[in-house]
């Protein structure tokens, strides 16, 4: 399972309930994109306010500690470029970050927890998990 970069903003938050997701997955792990992970850091840095930056430091370093990178390499790199070619060909491109998670997660064969379902949803082929309930 892939975790986008929405569902783990609302976790920092506090409006989405993270450990009762995580709870529901049983056994399965999770991980977060390379492109997550600079998504989260970029947001550290934006922060302008000293409180509020060293708070979200701090999640984002407590998550990259615990949660596992999927690293981009050749074969997600070969699944973003074919991901790319047909969403384009479609008309239906979605975000460039949004594309390098998918493209990460179907290189992995990998679900994506996200809140932003209509962007995913144009991908063929990738699972998304139900994450509303968990939501607040």
């Amino acid at each position: 399972m892939i975790l986008d970069a929405t569902v783990l903003i609302e976790a920092e938050l506090g409006r989405f309930d993270m450990p009762a997701f995580l709870e529901s997955l049983g056994e399965e792990g999770v991980a977060i994109a390379s492109i997550t992970a600079a998504e989260l850091l970029f947001g550290v840095e934006r922060a302008e306010a000293p409180g509020i930056r060293a708070r979200r430091g701090a999640f984002v370093e407590a998550l990259l500690e615990k949660i596992p990178t999927a690293v981009y390499g050749m074969r997600e790199a070969r699944r973003h470029a074919e991901l790319w070619a047909e969403l384009a060909g479609r008309g239906q491109p979605i975000g460039e970050y949004d594309m390098l998670v998918a493209a990460t997660a179907l290189a992995n064969d990998f679900q994506v927890a996200t809140l932003n379902r209509s962007e995913f949803e144009r991908v063929p082929g990738l699972a998304l998990a139900d994450v509303a309930p968990f939501r607040s």
